[in-house]
């Protein structure tokens, strides 16, 4: 950010495109400037909400986790075992926080320590059926689980504060039409940061903040 040339008018607009949720190509317009031009400059947005979000501390109370599957192509299989797609675990503190991590894969070896370096013992994890969870039966947390192939809820047994994190992310990620696999930790970020500060004015009076603590 210290070497954009671009007008502190200019500069504001994009920021406030961003917030909006618009693509770089959509932005570019109206705020001005070219479509590389943009595209850069929102590129630097999120390596600095990467650089500058501060990473969630121990969640408690109840907490639901999940994997999910991001990217790849739409044919063929998908969910788990979907080829060329980036897992993705998340573990939400329900009415609160998400944190996400990207995983190299879902079996339990990988999992549990996200969960236990994420959650306090002692906390309610709600999961479904996926059997890498089982640990979590003889852990230092209380499990419960819901079989989604008979229910998507039962009372407070579900998932879907983490599924509606989901599906808030891939619609927003939907809009860039493919997303580099080396920039993907950005993008979710992203996702996450807009997750646990909902009010966009929030996320736009921190967004600059940040902007300008790095710019000197």
């Amino acid at each position: 950010m210290r070497k954009s040339r671009l007008s502190n008018y200019k500069q504001s607009k994009l920021i406030e495109l961003f917030v909006a949720g618009s693509t770089a190509r959509t932005a570019a317009p109206l705020a001005g400037v070219n479509v590389k031009t943009a595209i850069y400059y929102f590129h630097r947005l999120r390596e600095i909400i990467y650089r500058n979000d501060p990473t969630i501390e121990e969640l408690d109370g109840e907490i639901e986790v999940d994997e999910s599957y991001f990217g790849g192509r739409r044919k063929g299989k998908r969910g788990r075992g979907a080829g060329g797609k980036v897992p993705v675990f998340g573990v939400l503190k329900r009415n609160g926080k998400v944190y996400t991590a990207i995983i190299p894969n879902a079996k339990s070896d990988t999992l549990l320590p996200i969960i236990r370096q994420k959650v306090k013992p002692d906390s309610i994890v709600y999961t479904d059926t996926f059997r890498s969870y089982n640990a979590l039966d003889v852990s230092e947390f209380k499990h419960y689980r819901i079989n989604h192939s008979e229910l998507f809820a039962n009372k407070q047994n579900h998932i879907n504060g983490i599924e509606n994190f989901w599906n808030q992310a891939k619609r927003h990620l939907r809009k860039f039409n493919g997303i580099p696999k080396d920039q993907f930790h950005l993008f979710l970020k992203e996702c996450e940061w807009r997750f646990n500060n909902s009010d966009p004015r929030s996320q736009l009076k921190q967004l600059n903040q940040w902007v300008k603590k790095e710019m000197g």
